[in-house]
This record gives C-alpha cells, structure tokens and sequence, in this order.
C-alpha cells in the first residue's frame, strides 16, 4: 500500500489567451453597428420630444445622450459580465486580473478612456474647423494611432487596459453541439 494521497481528477479549467489586435480592431466594427441599435430608442424618444430640431444647444444635448446612454450600456455590460454582444460573438471579455469581475468604478473609468480611440482627433477637427472627410479622416487616424498603442505592450494590450488594471482575452471556442438523429 502507498502512502501517497490519492488523486482527483484533473480539474479543467478555461484557457484562456491573448486575443489578436485584428480580432479585437473587428469585434469593434461590430460594437459600432450594434450601437446604433443601442442607440435608436433613445433617440427616437428625443427626437419626437424636440421635433427633431437643430440649434447649438440640442446638438450638444444629442451628444451628450450618445455619451450617457453609451455609458450606461458599456459599464452595465463590462461590471455585470465582462462582455458586450459583440465581445460574445468575438469570444472576448474585459477582465481585471485577481477579481470575479469588474466593479462599477473600473468600468466607468474604462468607458471614460477608451473615449480616447476618437477624442483626440475630434478636437482637432473642432480647433482646425475640419468638416466632413477630412473629420472623418481625422477620426481615422486617431483610431488607427491609438490602435497602435497595443504594440507598445508585450501582451498587445490596448493602452485604456493598461491604464485600468483591466485585460482583454479570448476564450476558449463553444463545444460544438452533436447532431441530433432525426426520429422520422
């Protein structure tokens, strides 16, 4: 008889690894066009509110409802599981290495800096009065520098993860589902 300790089974845990700047530049493409989904109730609701009118201060209260309801929609998301619907899709998640999830606090100050991809070159275009294209292209290219910032890190962390403790990393795939035989 040994006196070893008998063993369990090995238990499996989720691996998890370092997603790809590109696979994490696409799940943003995605993140766009489901912010506008996001997006489209509450501005319906303004809209009918205003009449859809344009002055300088319901520009500014239009802009500061796409921060807000952006806001509350990331930071639910990110404190509540880690994930968006296109972090889902993209089997990403934002993680705090150390804690079960993100608190409130650190998701808000994620939000706040990952508003860093646009901010810069939107005050540039406001300063240098850029219109149309060339804001857009403006916008592009901040997008693009700050995309760079990932390559400043040995784990290609984009810079507003660096600065908030936080980490994206992809999971492992689904297990994939076995066919049913059909009883006909």
């Amino acid at each position: 008889m040994s006196n070893k300790p008998a063993t369990t089974a090995p238990v499996t845990e989720t691996v998890v690894t370092n997603p790809g700047v590109g696979r994490r530049l696409i799940s943003m493409v995605y993140e766009t066009l489901l912010a506008f989904a996001v997006l489209f109730l509450p501005f319906l609701i303004f809209e009918f509110i205003v009449q859809a009118r344009h002055t300088p201060a319901l520009e500014h209260t239009r802009q500061a409802l796409l921060f807000l309801v952006l806001g509350a929609y990331f930071i639910h998301q990110w404190s509540r599981e880690g994930q968006t619907l296109a972090m889902r899709t993209w089997r990403l998640k934002v993680v705090r290495p150390g804690h079960a999830h993100l608190s409130l606090q650190t998701a808000a100050v994620r939000y706040l800096l990952s508003w860093m991809w646009v901010l810069p070159a939107l005050i540039v275009s406001a300063v240098l009065h850029l219109e149309k294209w060339q804001a857009l292209g403006a916008i592009g290219v901040g997008v693009l520098a700050w995309a760079m910032t990932a390559f400043l890190d040995a784990d290609r962390q984009f810079l507003h993860d660096k600065l908030t403790g936080t980490r994206l990393v992809q999971l492992p795939p689904l297990p994939k589902k076995k066919k049913q035989a059909s009883a006909a």
